[in-house]
């Protein structure tokens, strides 16, 4: 800090230390798009060094950009989605590749939201041109009412009934289908499902489901095992399937974390992948091409996601349609075919 840190450092102050005037000081706190991003840039350094009280509507992040974007993930199961969940990493990363693009900044927001107000103060309580929320979790109704007001905003996740509200996502039905068939082709007669209570995994087990009246099979509901988003979960499920004796030569599961937890109990049971059970799992992570057998799975284009997100919000136009990406399975190791 100089010496002058006392917060009662004026806009005359600083264009005095800089040489300019104080409207060109005001513009350039504003990031206004006649000032050179030079000049920006030394007014901002003695702004900081001077402890100027920098007001709200001044931009918060680096000066030059031109827009922002605000990421906010909601409360599932009772608990913040975990940042390091792997996909949610690699999507964030081609969020942060399409905002770049674009010559926008993007913050990560602290808030988690677990009801309509909470999404209402999310999407007005910052300076972000809008809001993209990374799964609906239980808020589906929540985002409805939300798209009656001004607020800017997309959601990652599944197209549900009477949405009114623009999200972007997999066809996740198509691609439990396309999983689950393809292990019956190849001989499988008892496959399990395992996936959660989100809208996404619903609706790849509908898929599945699908798949198995298409090929002849029974849906049996003790295999159907509700499990989390992670390694823990799928392998405490599946090793307690196996406890019971729960017949079963095939796995579809609803992400590839829930198929590599799964494999691993397999493995501890004393299974052979894909020799005594085949595995499909859903996302293409890299993980999914660095595990021991290699992850057959549904590949999500989190890349073209990714873009599709950021121009929802970044393009101003009034009416934001929805958009289910194509799915496409990725044959590995661990189906054995």
């Amino acid at each position: 800090m100089g010496s002058n840190s006392n917060n009662n450092t004026t806009l005359q102050d600083l264009a005095t230390l800089a040489g300019v005037s104080v409207s060109t000081v005001s513009r350039a706190l504003n990031d206004h798009a006649l000032i050179s991003l030079r000049t920006k840039q030394r007014i901002w350094a003695l702004a900081r060094d001077h402890g100027y009280p920098f007001k709200p509507s001044m931009p918060t992040g680096p000066i030059g950009a031109v827009g922002s974007i605000a990421i906010v993930t909601p409360v599932m199961r009772g608990r913040p989605l975990p940042l390091s969940h792997p996909f949610f990493l690699e999507l964030l990363a081609n969020i942060g590749e399409a905002a770049r693009a674009r010559d926008c900044d993007f913050t990560v927001s602290h808030t988690s939201p677990t009801s309509f107000d909470d999404l209402v103060v999310a999407t007005t309580a910052s300076r972000a041109d809008g809001v993209i929320f990374l799964g609906q979790s239980m808020l589906h109704d929540a985002f409805n009412r939300l798209a009656e007001t001004n607020a800017r905003f997309v959601v990652w996740g599944a197209e549900m009934p009477g949405q009114r509200y623009c999200s972007i996502g997999s066809d996740n039905r198509l691609g439990g289908r396309r999983a689950t068939l393809h292990l019956a082709r190849l001989g499988r007669k008892n496959i399990l499902f395992l996936g959660g209570s989100d809208p996404e995994a619903l609706q790849r087990r509908s898929g599945y489901l699908d798949a198995l009246k298409e090929s002849g099979l029974e849906a049996l509901p003790e295999q159907i095992a509700t499990v989390e988003f992670e390694l823990e979960s799928a392998f405490g499920a599946v090793s307690g399937l196996l406890r019971r004796g729960v017949p079963f030569d095939g796995i579809v599961a609803a992400s590839d974390l829930i198929a590599l937890g799964a494999m691993q109990a397999l493995r501890r049971g004393g299974l052979s992948v894909p020799r005594d059970v085949s595995v499909v799992g859903y996302d293409d992570m890299l993980l999914s091409r660095l595990s021991t057998p290699t992850l057959t799975t549904v590949r999500q284009d989190t890349f073209e996601a990714g873009r599709l997100l950021v121009s929802r919000i970044m393009d101003k136009d009034e009416h934001q349609e929805s958009k289910r990406l194509p799915t496409e399975l990725i044959v590995r190791e661990s189906c054995g075919g």
